[in-house]
């Protein structure tokens, strides 16, 4: 199949993967899109596949990769990559060598160069690749999005925004271990959000100042680091990520010459997925009101109502490029640019 495939058939979809990331991010929203159809879920975990036959039971389940491979170019459109990193690159090239369109996990390299030789690939050969930022479709960066957009922050001055919580010792198995080379640590893993966040809102960099710190003893990578952005717009960026914060600090807090926007907590369709809740139930998305952020000046605040989160439009611009040849819904020479910045942080710090 091609980058536009033919309007009346399904988007037969293979998952690799069914972690957090394949479960939870992943095959919630391709079973629930009715252009998708899930067609194979690749997992050796026993558990793990008494999961995916459970909530995915027409879906073939197979232990690897390679067993995926074997017959993917007959019975498959689409490859979805949810496994660690290390792996993102050498799983896209097999699937575009099979002539399969890709989605591609974030961080969708560990580094610029076999980033790029993948872009490059995908367009050679006429196929889509794209990579899930899902975080574009978080509620609350919808609705600073919205605030920009509409001028009612005035100049926006700096952005803080941080990915924090409090657990040492409990990562995933593959986490506990991955260094910086192999896609490990937090700047890798959340900072891929929040480096795409801010160059999404403020565009490109002209300066970079971190702090990449390992705080656990004997920790692989970095568990505690810090990012300060200069934008050629002007505006200043500065992102935590930390593993190991006993105090949370705000999610965003941006500083306008009229007015400043502050939210606390995490967007809630993760927590929603993680207990088993679906993309088709009522009121997916939606922040309760007691959760809003805050809009104005001190002595002026008024809660801005957060607009729902949508991780579902990524899903369906994927649908959109393969079938009515629209855009792809991240165009993957932005998480391009944010590889390039993460290793200039990790080659600066190192």
């Amino acid at each position: 199949m091609t980058h536009e495939q033919n309007r009346t058939s399904a988007i037969r979809t293979g998952i690799i993967g069914y972690g957090l990331s394949g479960r939870v991010f992943h095959a919630p929203f391709v079973a629930a899109h009715p252009e998708f159809a899930l067609d194979t879920i690749v997992t050796a975990d026993a558990g793990r596949r008494g999961q995916a036959a459970a909530q995915h039971p027409s879906a073939r389940l197979v232990n690897t990769a390679d067993d995926l491979m074997m017959d993917a170019a007959s019975r498959l459109d689409l490859i979805v990559i949810a496994s660690p990193p290390a792996t993102h690159v050498p799983l896209a090239h097999a699937a575009l060598d099979a002539g399969l369109n890709v989605v591609i996990d974030k961080p969708f390299a560990v580094t610029a160069a076999d980033g790029r030789e993948l872009i490059e690939k995908a367009e050679r050969l006429g196929l889509m690749l794209t990579v899930f930022q899902n975080r574009r479709w978080d509620g609350d960066f919808l609705t600073l999005q919205a605030l920009i957009a509409a001028d009612r922050l005035g100049e926006v001055r700096r952005f803080e925004s941080r990915f924090e919580w409090f657990k040492p010792g409990q990562g995933k198995a593959w986490k506990a271990v991955a260094t910086p080379r192999e896609g490990g640590g937090v700047l890798y893993d959340l900072g891929a959000h929040l480096l795409d966040q801010a160059l999404v809102l403020f565009g490109p960099v002209e300066d970079v100042y971190a702090e990449v710190l390992t705080r656990q003893p004997g920790g692989p990578a970095d568990d505690d680091t810090f990012v300060a952005l200069r934008h050629a717009s002007g505006v200043h960026s500065h992102l935590w990520m930390n593993g190991l914060t006993g105090q949370k600090g705000p999610r965003f807090r941006v500083l306008g010459s009229e007015a400043a926007y502050t939210t606390w907590g995490l967007d809630t369709q993760e927590p929603v997925l993680k207990l088993g809740g679906l993309p088709t139930d009522p009121g997916f998305g939606e922040v309760p009101e007691g959760r809003w952020g805050q809009l104005g000046l001190d002595g002026a605040l008024a809660p801005e109502p957060t607009l729902p989160g949508d991780y579902a439009a990524f899903y369906a611009g994927v649908a959109d490029a393969l079938l009515r040849g629209e855009p792809v819904p991240v165009d993957p020479y932005d998480p391009l640019r944010v590889i390039d910045l993460i290793e200039r942080i990790h080659e600066s710090t190192r």
